[in-house]
């Protein structure tokens, strides 16, 4: 089975993980201690929320100021608009920051919000019957 982990430094490993439970990840206590906190999104992606000490460890260059530059954009795809809308206002209550307004494309809407470290997630619906291949 292929899994996905992401790993991303915090400041504070405790706020961090209410903050992604707000979104919805659910916690992994297996994987977890003090200075790391396994978040669950499905049964294929992880999110490691490491503190910088714990982070520092793996890493071969510095940390990103992700407050103030962005370091990546990591996106997950939902159910529905209702569950996208859901998610995001539940960040949002939790602290988070949402950098610019809903995006409609048409087939796909998209909302962003960042953590408290400033790591960007993008949360989109896609409506696959909406979709018209330009080709």
């Amino acid at each position: 089975m292929k899994q996905v982990f992401i790993n991303l430094p915090v400041q504070n490993v405790q706020s961090s993980m209410a903050f992604y439970e707000a979104l919805g990840f659910v916690n992994n206590p297996q994987f977890s201690d003090d200075a790391g906190k396994c978040m669950v999104w499905s049964e294929h992606i992880y999110v490691m929320l490491l503190s910088h000490k714990k982070f520092n460890s793996f890493a071969t260059k510095p940390i990103a100021d992700t407050k103030s530059a962005l370091a990546g954009l990591f996106s997950l795809s939902v159910s529905s608009v209702q569950e996208l809308n859901t998610i995001v206002e539940n960040g949002l209550k939790a602290g988070g920051i949402e950098p610019h307004e809903l995006r409609d494309l048409g087939f796909m809407q998209q909302r962003s919000i960042e953590d408290f470290d400033g790591h960007t997630w993008e949360l989109f619906y896609m409506d696959m019957s909406s979709f018209t291949n330009p080709a």
